[in-house]
């Protein structure tokens, strides 16, 4: 292990499996997430990228790869690291709730419906956040349909965030898929910083400048 300091970033989507051949997911493309770890790497950290299933590519000498499924998974993973890591960045789409049972065959088509109980997944950085030092930085994302602002401002603070990104699924290509992001930081003090509609390179490096400014704050 080199002496830089580590960023653990969670990015995609998780796979909560039904039964061998299908699982529930979303449409997470996991661009944000893995734009913000090569903006990192170019700051000069080293990235610890924990990814969902995506169709992505990164690579460079102090990057490391850790492709997972599920949230569990993702979990297990990150958990390795919460103890080393300086910074935390939060941005996978992961499932709230996975399947109660998972099938050990193909499920057959019978009925016309059928009833899938679902539990509760861990939520990752809500146990970070109640282990986070104050030496740690965590930063989040909150994809919001409503109530935009008093939902990211609970997240902020039921999570222990020392920042979070709001997106608002109202904006024209800031959602899922896009190459385009629109956000608002918010951070632990409660002040807000709105952006315009931006590539997410751009987006990204926005992130890891405030993110940075939390590290090394300007007296």
């Amino acid at each position: 292990m080199n002496n830089k300091s580590i960023v653990l970033i969670t990015a995609g989507p998780t796979r909560e499996a039904i039964d061998p051949v299908r699982f529930i997911s979303n449409h997470s493309s996991g661009k944000m997430g893995y734009a913000i770890a090569a903006t990192f790497l170019e700051s000069g950290y080293r990235v610890i990228l924990v990814s969902g299933p995506v169709n992505l590519t990164l690579a460079h000498p102090d990057l490391t790869i850790i492709p997972v499924n599920s949230a569990h998974e993702m979990f297990t993973v990150c958990q390795d690291w919460f103890s080393v890591v300086q910074i935390a960045v939060f941005a996978a789409a992961v499932a709230d709730y996975r399947p109660a049972e998972i099938l050990g065959y193909k499920m057959k088509k019978s009925d016309d419906e059928f009833n899938l109980r679902m539990v509760k997944n861990v939520d990752i950085a809500t146990e970070f956040g109640k282990i986070k030092r104050e030496d740690q930085i965590a930063v989040g994302f909150a994809l919001e349909t409503n109530d935009e602002e008093q939902n990211a401002l609970k997240k902020l603070s039921k999570k222990n965030f020392d920042m979070i990104i709001l997106n608002s699924v109202q904006d024209e290509e800031a959602t899922f898929g896009f190459d385009t992001n629109k956000i608002t930081l918010i951070h632990r003090d409660l002040s807000f910083h709105k952006f315009p509609l931006k590539n997410k390179k751009e987006v990204a490096e926005d992130i890891v400048h405030a993110t940075l400014a939390i590290v090394n704050p300007v007296i």
